[in-house]
């Protein structure tokens, strides 16, 4: 019978991986609750206008790369590629608003996109996702990015950079896409196709290129910031000077664009040396308008995403863990195997890590099955010792053992465990 592995572009989580996502979780957490941020849980599947509406009809993600089907209701769905919009739309039907004028959220979970997998990239693929509405100054911009350098640090990462820009906004930027299209008129067939039909769709998505060709090209085209409207340039100094004042070092880059329609304003992206060329690790801006724009109040919005896989794959080695047990029981017979699988399932009710080998194996075989399980102790008893009702307990660091009595073993042993 032929094997059937895993779908191309997905992954299994293993268990001796899960201890650095469950870290990293914890992390997140314990950051995003200091600064005010709660937790949400959002579906994984939603209605496919949410996405078109609010990333917009001629992404990438939305003309190549969801995954979408007809459910038997012949209602369209889609497995959620990002995170904000299915954030946004729990904010406005549960009318948070309401609530908080000032709302500030996080989720993490699996995302969905059909694109070409390599390093760090996979189709199905985990984010956390930042999202703070209700609040227009350009302080809350500089505490997310704040936020947001202070989880990657604390989750161990030390080779950051950060760069920053400005996308203008909807007064502004229409300029600046008439500038751009007249720039590259007459270079159309040196463009890829993509960026020939990005020329009339959405013209800032050239900057995305990633083809030699029309990175070229696109070297010299104009800037957002040469065609920012006042307020946005206002807003953006702001935005530097407090980054400045929290000490947080930047580069501006000019051509960074984000790859979803609804940005606006700030924009900004973090890089990991320790990734190589594929470097970018997190990013995110403004989007103030959305919620509107899905059916909500007229609310400001910024937050930003952080792809799980590749910021732990940018965490050294080190931070691995294998699995550890406090205890592991080496029973030998019948009669100790009984007494012993007692004696486990009630230390485990109790919070401690207990394991047994349920089959008669050796002494040896058994002894090799606690190192391997990292077991802190191993409990040593058969017929002899059940008879003399006396047990050995070996500490695996020291090697040293003491003998215990049988009546009130489980309490001895969580004594002995507790006060290490």
């Amino acid at each position: 019978m032929e094997k059937i592995t895993v779908i191309k572009g997905f992954k299994d989580i293993l268990p001796e991986d899960t201890p650095r996502w469950c870290r990293l979780e914890s992390t997140a957490r314990n950051v995003f609750s200091s600064f005010g941020f709660r937790e949400i849980r959002v579906p994984i599947l939603e209605k496919t206008d949410l996405f078109k509406k609010s990333i917009g009809e001629t992404t990438d993600i939305v003309e190549k790369e969801m995954y979408t089907f007809r459910d038997r209701g012949e209602e369209l769905l889609t497995l959620r590629p990002e995170a904000t919009a299915s954030v946004i739309r729990a904010y406005i039907e549960h009318n948070m608003q309401s609530f908080e004028p000032v709302t500030r959220l996080f989720t993490m979970g699996p995302m969905f996109r059909r694109e070409r997998p390599q390093k760090g990239r996979f189709r199905q693929f985990h984010q956390i996702d930042v999202e703070l509405f209700g609040d227009d100054k350009p302080q809350s911009d500089a505490e997310v990015i704040l936020m947001l350098i202070h989880f990657l640090e604390t989750a161990g990462l030390k080779e950051l950079s950060l760069e920053i820009n400005s996308l203008g906004c909807r007064k502004c930027r229409p300029a600046f896409s008439r500038a751009v299209v007249d720039y590259l008129k007459g270079s159309e067939e040196d463009l890829c196709p993509d960026c020939r039909r990005r020329m009339v769709t959405n013209p800032l998505r050239v900057f995305d290129c990633k083809v030699e060709g029309c990175s070229s090209i696109i070297a010299q085209a104009p800037r957002i910031l040469q065609y920012l409207c006042a307020e946005c340039e206002e807003h953006f100094a702001a935005v530097k000077s407090y980054l400045d004042d929290l000490k947080i070092i930047y580069t501006i880059n000019p051509s960074m664009v984000r790859g979803l329609d609804y940005y606006i304003r700030t924009a900004f992206e973090v890089k990991s040396g320790a990734l190589g060329a594929q470097n970018s690790l997190a990013g995110g801006g403004r989007y103030d308008g959305l919620v509107s724009g899905l059916g909500g109040p007229e609310v400001a919005g910024i937050g930003f995403g952080v792809g799980m896989e590749r910021l732990l794959s940018s965490l050294p080695d080190m931070e691995k863990n294998g699995y550890k047990t406090d205890l592991f029981i080496a029973a030998l017979g019948p009669r100790a195997q009984k007494i012993g699988f007692t004696l486990a399932c009630e230390l485990r009710r109790t919070g401690i890590a207990a394991a047994m080998d349920y089959s008669d194996k050796s002494l040896k075989s058994q002894m090799k099955r606690a190192d391997k399980l990292n077991s802190s102790y191993t409990l040593i008893f058969g017929d002899k010792e059940i008879d003399e009702k006396s047990v050995e307990l070996r500490n695996m660091n020291t090697k040293i053992q003491q003998v215990l009595p049988l009546d009130n073993l489980r309490d001895a042993i969580i004594n002995i465990i507790q006060k290490r």
